[in-house]
């Protein structure tokens, strides 16, 4: 028998035993003592996190931030088995274009929320009324309220998927894809398998040099990027190397230490973007795997996807990225070229990894004008 097309209205509301479950926890904590004078360098330093635990426990309000998640529509449908949570805003213009917008780890459909607003109703925060969207913003199966998974195989060809079909039961005939993280590959096996992608936007690309030849060729501008991916894998890969061989291992971890899962994100927030990600936003990120008990599941991802053959042709579909100068991994063009129909690339002299929380405006404003030429097409 298969998935039920049916796609159910949703809203978040968290049991208040739930909330005074995590207070208990945070209270109890049993802290690890720390080398004096060491600061970020061997992970999230002890001040840090315990005054991050301490708003947490005092200051940080999960009603208003729920009221903020409600406030736009969410839904569920059941796709291949997994349930699928997604917020689905639609444009008042009645021409917009429909646009999947997809997150990676550790963030979540918390990423986008700056972005809603002008992305959909461009009219209303001074923008062209020409350049709005339809917005389907799903968790990733295993994320949040997409979680957990309960089988094995949930990699990037399958989520796309099963993207491709909510696409098709929320009725759209051609649309875009954007995304950051997982989600930009996501978004490239998206415009890979279905036609109906016109489009498909990134915020992160991995290029690398498939050989000796390749990186000579490379100009000094380059391979000063590829330095900094090789500094990567050196210093800050720890926790891709645990969630690519090891998830259920540091499964128990997340699912039994609000601090543990705490310190496993925050760090990447703080090493991977070029301002300070807002104490609410992070924490809000958080709950949504706290919560759902989902830290364990989305680690299965990297796993997923270290296991699976890579996909060996070319996608052909339009592309257009958004370099943030100060991302972790920043793309090559000439690489890029070699595995992408790149027609649209801008280079930005601020943002990091959290394109959509860091830099929202610069973010929407590159989305529109990729797409702008797309629409007619």
């Amino acid at each position: 028998m298969g998935d039920s097309t049916e796609i159910r209205p949703f809203r978040i509301a968290v049991p208040e035993a739930d909330l005074t479950d995590l207070r208990d926890r945070l209270a109890r904590t049993r802290w690890p003592d720390e080398i004096p004078g060491v600061g970020w360098d061997r992970g999230v330093p002890l001040t840090y996190l315990r005054e991050l635990v301490e708003y947490w426990s005092t200051g940080y309000d999960w009603r208003e931030q729920e009221a903020r998640l409600n406030a736009f529509p969410q839904f569920t449908t059941t796709i291949d088995g997994q349930d699928i949570h997604f917020l689905h805003v639609r444009s008042p213009e009645p021409d917009a274009m429909a646009l999947v917008l997809t997150h990676g780890w550790p963030d979540s459909i918390v990423e986008f929320l700056d972005v809603i607003g002008p992305l959909t109703d461009p009219r209303a925060y001074g923008g062209d009324p020409g350049d709005a969207f339809h917005l389907v913003i799903p968790s990733l199966p295993g994320y949040g309220f997409s979680g957990p998974t309960t089988e094995r195989g949930w990699e990037l060809h399958r989520i796309a998927q099963a993207w491709a079909t909510l696409m098709t039961r929320l009725g759209y005939e051609r649309y875009g894809a954007q995304g950051g993280d997982w989600g930009a590959g996501i978004a490239c096996e998206l415009g890979a398998i279905d036609t109906r992608v016109v489009g498909v936007h990134l915020n992160y690309l991995l290029t690398l040099p498939s050989d000796v030849a390749e990186l000579t060729e490379l100009s000094d501008v380059d391979k000063s990027r590829l330095a900094r991916f090789q500094q990567f894998l050196q210093d800050q890969s720890g926790y891709l190397q645990v969630q690519v061989t090891r998830p259920q291992t540091l499964a128990y971890s997340l699912a039994d230490s609000p601090v543990g899962q705490l310190a496993w994100m925050a760090e990447k927030f703080k090493e991977w973007a070029d301002t300070d990600i807002d104490r609410d936003t992070l924490l809000t990120n958080v709950m949504l795997y706290w919560l759902t008990n989902t830290g364990g599941s989305s680690a299965r991802l990297y796993y997923e996807y270290a296991h699976t053959p890579r996909r060996s042709e070319a996608y052909t579909v339009p592309t257009g990225v958004a370099v943030f100068a100060n991302d972790l991994i920043p793309p090559i063009r000439a690489l890029a070229d070699r595995i992408l129909n790149v027609v649209h690339w801008t280079e930005h002299d601020r943002g990091g990894h959290f394109a959509a929380l860091e830099q929202p405006t610069l973010l929407t404003e590159d989305i529109r004008t990729f797409f702008r030429t797309l629409r007619k097409s």
